[in-house]
């Protein structure tokens, strides 16, 4: 219904204005849609805007007759009021299974995230890409797009060869009830210590690193099994926060295959190659003083080399790529799409985030200083489980300890998700665990409380008059979804969903505040009820969009 509406607008405004694309928003609280287009055309027509908004009311007035769509000037701005149809509609629509899903579409995309170089468990750093991109790729999936999410695994770099070298060398035993990521957490931190100790080591790394480009099968069993080993700690970690992959894509993999000697083969006949004992390539044309190094003067080559393979393949077989990246690798994220752009290859789009820092200041895998993502998740869900205990003391222990999983998981994936992604934030504790207004949790508590409406209702016949202020504003923000939907994957801006589930259940408890449900009798009662049903519907969509458990009780 809003994109329809929004269309219909849309169309009337160029037909009477003559311009191929128009501004049109919403309105706020002054009109349901709105568009300052006056300000554009009194450049060309040297007229006030206001002058100009009150002469397009009229021919607006003619071209939306019928559709119930009222149309007024404020000053220099025109406003849209949408009918008391659209709301029925609105509300209809809202009722049905899978509400906000749209057409399906055949652009391919695939979205790559999280990352995270297998040398020691996830931390609350780390989790903000994969948040960020799981929430994406659910609103992909809830736009009618084919997706495919990948995590790339780094298992050639330095990282992995000083863990490869630790295990053969300094091995530590797992502790029992250890997580494999852990387990290799601490053998990396040991491994360290001992080349700070021992600067002779570092020559035995190097030597792993050549060996495993040239293609040593035994040094490459003994990276994929250390690398698998922190994987499938991962694994268990991502679980927990309901983030998934489909594919885990390994980089030695274009090493093998032979892509990235044919990348590089190209990358040597580009007339901006510099060929002065390494292989790099200057790409001051794209602003950058530095040249990006491909291959270094040893003859092995640097990460990029692999990237630059990696993203080929996906340009040759999607329509649509997406990299989620730390705001530390935005400089190699841009030389990246530089240096495709040279090869004639499609650059994918890269989200950047801000870091999560701690309180107590920033994390380190190799100092081993970090909190990690599953001491997160085990302390949000303890606090959880006393929250939930104090309010509901009469649940099972069973159920209990259910909602207050659900409700962790609720916490940690809002509070991240919240932020818009260039913003860095400073994770709390208190915050991620405050249950009011700017949570997760409180989103999942206006779901339980239309659950709670509807069950003790009982059966009810749908009926659609509405006439309450209070009624049609949740009606017209529940109508909102779809677009919200739309906006999040043509921006990439996923916090966009998160700030409208909160306001949806503000409007919904606003709602249920000022007007009577239950003590509601006839068609008022019916229709009531059949509002609140389309709002539980929208806020489970919304919920599970954000990859959050809309539970039906807390």
């Amino acid at each position: 219904m809003y994109f329809n509406t929004y269309r219909q607008i849309e169309a009337a405004l160029k037909a009477c204005t003559g311009e191929e694309t128009v501004d049109l928003g919403e309105g706020g609280e002054h009109a349901d849609f709105a568009t300052p287009i006056a300000f554009s055309l009194a450049k060309k027509q040297r007229k006030a805007p206001a002058a100009i908004a009150a002469g397009l009311v009229e021919d607006l007035r003619e071209r939306l007759a019928g559709t119930g769509i009222t149309v007024e000037a404020a000053g220099p701005y025109v406003n849209f009021q949408v009918s008391g149809e659209y709301v029925r509609e609105a509300v209809a629509a809202a009722l049905e299974p899978g509400f906000g899903r749209l057409p399906e579409r055949g652009e391919r995309v695939i979205l790559e995230h999280t990352s995270a170089n297998p040398n020691g468990p996830l931390h609350v750093g780390h989790i903000r890409n994969s948040i960020i991109g799981d929430t994406l790729a659910r609103a992909f999936r809830k736009a009618g797009y084919p997706l495919e999410v990948h995590y790339y695994v780094n298992d050639m770099g330095r990282q992995i060869a000083i863990v490869s070298w630790g295990f053969s060398n300094n091995p530590l035993p797992a502790e029992e009830g250890e997580k494999p990521d852990h387990h290799i957490a601490r053998v990396y931190v040991a491994a360290n210590r001992a080349i700070e100790a021992d600067e002779t080591i570092t020559e035995q790394v190097d030597r792993l690193m050549q060996q495993i480009e040239a293609g040593d099968p035994e040094t490459g069993r003994r990276f994929r099994s250390v690398v698998s080993h922190c994987l499938d700690g991962f694994k268990v970690t991502m679980k927990n926060l309901n983030v998934a992959h489909d594919r885990f894509v390994w980089e030695s993999d274009f090493v093998r295959n032979g892509d990235m000697e044919r990348v590089i083969a190209k990358i040597e006949r580009l007339p901006q190659a510099k060929h002065d004992g390494t292989l790099s390539i200057d790409l001051t044309e794209c602003g950058f003083e530095k040249d990006y190094v491909i291959r270094r003067s040893d003859g092995t080559s640097v990460y990029a080399a692999r990237d630059l393979a990696y993203h080929t393949w996906k340009s040759r077989n999607f329509d649509r790529a997406i990299d989620v990246l730390g705001a530390d690798h935005k400089l190699i994220g841009s030389q990246l799409q530089c240096t495709l752009r040279l090869l004639g290859e499609r650059a994918p789009e890269i989200v950047i985030f801000e870091f999560v820092s701690l309180p107590e200041g920033s994390m380190s895998t190799r100092a081993g200083k970090f909190v990690s993502a599953d001491e997160l998740i085990a302390e949000v869900t303890n606090k959880a489980f006393a929250e939930v205990s104090e309010r509901r003391p009469e649940l099972p222990e069973e159920e209990r300890e259910g909602i207050a999983r659900a409700v962790a998981l609720a916490a940690v994936r809002y509070d991240i998700v919240k932020i818009s992604p260039e913003k860095s934030t400073v994770f709390d504790w208190k915050e991620a665990l405050d249950f009011e207004r700017q949570s997760g949790p409180y989103v999942q508590y206006s779901h339980a409380r239309a659950c709670s409406i509807l069950e003790k209702a009982g059966a009810f016949e749908r009926a659609f008059t509405f006439t309450d202020p209070h009624e049609i504003a949740l009606a017209k923000q529940i109508a909102r979804f779809p677009a919200v939907i739309d906006r999040v994957i043509r921006e990439l801006r996923p916090h966009l969903l998160a700030a409208y589930a909160r306001e949806l259940a503000d409007q919904f408890n606003t709602f249920y505040r000022y007007v009577p449900v239950l003590k509601s009798e006839g068609e008022t009662l019916q229709s009531r009820l059949t509002l609140v049903a389309a709002a539980q519907n929208t806020l489970k969509e919304a919920l599970e969009t954000l990859g959050i458990d809309a539970i039906r009780t807390m």
